[in-house]
């Protein structure tokens, strides 16, 4: 038998330096002179594998294992394989043979981690993850995976540790600063996420994930400009139809609204059915007062990232059919605002001839209720009893001829006269002969988009040079805590205000509401009630383009931002209104 042991070695040297062709020329050396040569068929098929051609590589590992059935290492790379060709449960299976041979084999724990956690079993995978560690404990890609696996059980305090276990032993790693900024991102700690992915960036640049995740995390900073930049940078790296999305979301986040379209219209060449580039581009139809086209593709909304479908199973979703005599369920979706727009479509419902009930949360039934159209109002889902049901923003694509304003007949929301009750009496108290607003300068902080659609109270400052004026908070929420010192003397009765009908009785006694971007925008422009609303500079598209009025609220005036941020244009726009224009 041929000596084959120097020529492993050659083989195995230019193995470890990435002469991969030297190396695979070597090895089939060996086995052409020896069949039965186990470590050659070994690392012949570790090559083929690193080269990219697994299929090659797994009967070279197949080989090998009948000659050497013990054979440990053997066993996980053929592991590595079966991963590699899609066949995760026998990627499983072969880890956990190598363990069986070999119980310290740190390596093959890890190996084991990956391939359940391409099964879907991360409980598992973390438990392999530690095992690896137990034997190996500077074992970098234990840790970085073991982080993965922690981040994926939404375990994302222990994930961060994981990741900075990582750091410890290799402060250059790029993957574990990845992962450090992710789990930072989910653990609300956004501008250390922010660094954190800074790094990974750096250390690998043309990692493409490290860039839309810092483009992600930038925008829900509000650092948009950072954030187009990032994606821009990705899209060097991978043409991705979701990263053109990201980049046209990221021009609208800063109220660059005309750049957008062909960022949508780029991601449909990729993807025709790209549910995020046609959501999107309907939004943008819509503001552009586009109707018929923004209508449609907005259909397209239970597809895209950001909505969860509704689902009433047992009732056949109106597709638009002829509802003469029929029964239909309206259902609201999405916030309390957009419920209180659209159900002003009952009425024209019930004009086609149904009989419409509606579904919508407790604290808007009363309201809700006494809209035109209405026939009874659901707070839970039926399982059966009607012929359709149908989400409220979809009646307009439904309906022929449809559009906003139509009707804008207001007020169509009413208040109950048990709800008045005494609030004349309470408000005339404190106004005097005074002219009565309201005010909001804030919506729930939960809102994606709220550290740009609200404001500080102290930006309403200058509007206490408005003489005559009897100010009163209508805020909710934990900023009405900005009331305590405030340069805006407002009187706050929101402490007697339990839900939407008692706002709206509030607002009843009222001459003008002025209100950021919130569901009381909509309340008071259902009630008929004057309301001027103030508006970031990236507004919602149902403000639409180049307009100071709303076409959905006849008593509504609009005032924007000319800088994403800076409320002083408006502020001092209203002032003077109020000075000079009156309400």
């Amino acid at each position: 038998m041929p000596d084959t042991l120097t020529p492993l070695y050659l083989a195995l040297d230019h193995h470890q330096a990435e002469r991969l062709t030297s190396a695979e020329a070597g090895y089939r050396s060996i086995i052409e002179d020896n069949p039965a040569h186990v470590e050659a068929l070994h690392y012949l098929g570790v090559l083929l594998h690193q080269r990219g051609v697994s299929a090659q590589a797994a009967p070279f590992l197949d080989r090998a294992l009948v000659l050497s059935p013990e054979y440990a290492a053997c066993w996980s790379n053929r592991g590595l394989v079966a991963a590699a060709l899609g066949d995760a449960e026998f990627a499983v299976a072969c880890q956990r043979r190598a363990l069986a041979v070999d119980p310290s084999f740190a390596n093959a724990y890890n190996n084991l981690g990956v391939a359940l956690q391409k099964t879907g079993r991360d409980d598992e995978a973390v438990d392999a993850y530690q095992k690896a560690l137990a034997q190996q404990p500077d074992f970098i890609d234990a840790y970085t995976n073991f982080g993965s696996a922690l981040f994926k059980l939404k375990r994302h305090e222990d994930a961060l540790a994981a990741y900075r276990d990582a750091l410890r032993y290799d402060p250059q790693n790029s993957t574990a600063h990845f992962g450090e900024g992710n789990a930072l991102r989910e653990l609300g700690r956004l501008d250390d996420a922010i660094r954190s992915l800074q790094r990974a960036v750096e250390l690998a640049p043309a990692h493409f994930e490290s860039r839309v995740n810092l483009g992600t995390t930038l925008g829900l900073r509000g650092r948009f400009v950072e954030a187009e930049a990032q994606y821009r940078h990705a899209l060097k790296l991978r043409d991705d139809p979701q990263i053109h999305v990201c980049v046209g979301a990221s021009i609208g986040a800063q109220g660059r609204f005309s750049e957008e379209e062909p960022h949508y219209r780029h991601a449909l060449t990729l993807d025709v059915n790209h549910a995020d580039a046609q959501h999107n581009l309907a939004l943008l139809h819509l503001r552009r007062g586009e109707f018929e086209q923004g209508w449609t593709l907005y259909e397209t909304r239970w597809r895209a990232s950001k909505y969860t479908p509704i689902e009433l199973p047992g009732i056949a979703e109106w597709a638009g059919e002829p509802l003469a005599g029929r029964t239909l369920l309206l259902v609201g979706e999405q916030g309390h605002g957009d419920q209180l727009q659209f159900v002003r479509y009952a009425a024209v419902l019930e004009r086609t001839g149904a009989a419409v009930d509606v579904l919508v949360p407790s604290n808007i039934a009363e309201l809700v209720g006494g809209v035109r159209g209405v026939r009874r109002v659901l707070l839970e889902k039926p399982q059966e009893g009607y012929d359709f049901w149908t989400p409220m923003m979809s009646v307009p694509h439904h309906v022929a001829g449809v559009g906003p304003g139509v009707p804008a007949d207001v007020p169509y929301l009413r208040v109950s006269g048990v709800r008045i009750g005494d609030w004349p009496q309470r408000v005339a108290d404190l106004a005097g002969g005074r002219r009565r607003v309201g005010v909001v300068w804030a919506g729930s902080p939960t809102f994606a988009n709220d550290r740009f659609r609200s404001m500080p109270l102290a930006a309403l400052a200058p509007l206490a040079d408005a003489p005559g004026i009897a100010w009163f908070s209508l805020q909710k929420g934990p900023a009405r805590a900005q009331l305590e010192g405030a340069a805006l003397n407002l009187y706050d009765l929101t402490g007697q205000v339990h839900d939407f009908a008692d706002t709206a009785a509030l607002i009843d006694q009222l001459d003008l509401v002025i209100t950021v971007d919130t569901s009381v925008a909509h309340l008071a422009g259902a009630l008929g009630k004057p309301v001027w609303v103030m508006l970031s500079k990236n507004y919602d598209w149902r403000w639409m383009l180049d307009r100071d009025d709303s076409p959905w609220y006849p008593t509504m005036r609009l005032f924007k931002q000319t800088t994403l941020g800076d409320w002083t244009n408006v502020t001092e726009a209203v002032r003077k209104a109020l000075i000079f224009g009156g309400a």
